[in-house]
């Protein structure tokens, strides 16, 4: 349980950077506190998506991900950066990714973040 709060806090700050580094990522809403509650579900939702259905995305992808020696991830970060942001709207989150360029590039930073949060923070497995 401590170990998916410090996963999900990793991927809540990742998301804050990409919001904050590029304008086609937004979080838009009222105050301080609502936003800070809807990057936390919005994580809730990342995360998800990655345990779900990005391993299933991946196997399908295999002969790809060989092919371009792993470079594939990036477009799949992407895609599920994009159905995070699909999902966000259909349970009424402000949370929205303009376009698979940005969210290739999101999910770049995404991940470069979040490794090196969950470098910083503590692993209780």
């Amino acid at each position: 349980m401590t170990n998916f709060l410090i996963k999900t806090l990793a991927n809540a700050g990742a998301l804050a950077v990409a919001i904050w580094l590029l304008s086609g990522i937004t979080l838009s809403g009222g105050s301080t506190g609502t936003k800070t509650l809807s990057l936390i579900l919005v994580a809730l939702i990342f995360g998800l998506v990655n345990v779900v259905v990005k391993p299933i995305v991946r196997l399908f992808s295999l002969p790809l991900l060989i092919l371009t020696l792993g470079l594939f991830t990036l477009v799949i970060n992407a895609l599920m950066l994009m159905l995070t942001s699909w999902l966000a709207d259909k349970v009424d989150l402000s949370f929205h990714v303009d376009g698979f360029g940005v969210a290739l590039i999101g999910g770049l930073i995404i991940s470069i973040v979040s490794w090196a949060l969950n470098m910083l923070l503590p692993d209780r497995d």
